[in-house]
């Protein structure tokens, strides 16, 4: 292996969390990809602990990860964790990147399609998205049950061939992880003209109305899970898997290393 492979190699290994590259870009860095004369679509990933943690666990599910093209860091514990070990990253939640993609389609006269979500979710997020830009363009659709490898029932596969004949040039899906990964994989190809496709988990809840953000200074202060779980209690599994378990795992995985 040459010196230069090898630097590149162990850079990426430092990069890595459980396997998992993970980039960390800024939003306007993120916004500057998607926008990128290329060939085929821009895959990007918002990593956050659960979905490590998961990665952690499933081989298979840290191969899948690994071939998205851009993995930015959803999750303060994994910013955390990160700025822990001297990497300085930034932090750009799922919602934020989606929210920026949506108003950058807007303006290029991209075409906007939303799929997932409980049932009619995606409808009524798009419904506030073209109240707030009249000009978008925009399809929604629920998507069916979807399996844990990211297969279809019969219904997803309709609203995939509405999709497919939309034509959109960025696709938000919103099946949670590890559904909405492997259904990317699967799928994003059939889409001809996609620039960009994300998997973005309970945005369209946000959008909709049927969940809020937690206030400014929560959010600035790393604290979006303390609002969550005061407002759902039913989280609090999730919750302490971010906020606990995985820093604990992180920590020893390094430890492991070194």
């Amino acid at each position: 292996m040459s010196i230069l492979a090898h630097a590149n190699a162990q850079m990426a290994r430092e990069e890595a969390v459980f396997g998992v590259p993970v980039e960390g870009c800024g939003l306007d860095e993120a916004v500057t990809r998607v926008t990128e004369e290329r060939r085929g679509a821009l895959w990007i990933v918002t990593a956050n602990p659960e979905i490590l943690l998961l990665a952690n666990r499933d081989h298979t599910y840290v191969d899948l990860l690994r071939q998205a093209d851009l993995r930015t860091v959803d999750g303060f514990g994994l910013w955390l964790m990160l700025r822990f070990v001297g990497r300085k990253t930034s932090r750009v939640t799922g919602v934020e990147l989606a929210e920026r993609l949506v108003r950058e389609a807007a303006d290029r006269s991209w075409r906007v399609a939303l799929i997932g979500g409980a049932e009619g979710i995606a409808q009524e997020a798009a419904r506030q998205l073209q109240r707030r830009y009249p000009l978008l363009t925009i399809l929604a659709e629920q998507g069916g049950t979807i399996s844990l490898n990211g297969d279809d029932d019969e219904r997803g596969e309709e609203a995939r061939h509405r999709l497919t004949f939309f034509d959109p040039d960025l696709l938000l899906v919103a099946f949670g992880h590890p559904r909405q990964d492997f259904w990317i994989k699967q799928h994003a190809s059939e889409f001809p003209n996609l620039k960009t496709v994300v998997g973005v988990g309970g945005t369209f809840d946000f959008w909709s109305g049927k969940a809020k953000r937690a206030p400014h200074h929560f959010q600035r202060l790393g604290l979006e899970w303390l609002w969550r779980l005061f407002r759902e209690p039913r989280r609090v599994k999730r919750i302490w898997n971010a906020v606990v378990v995985f820093p604990v795992v992180f920590v020893l995985s390094r430890i492991k290393r070194s």
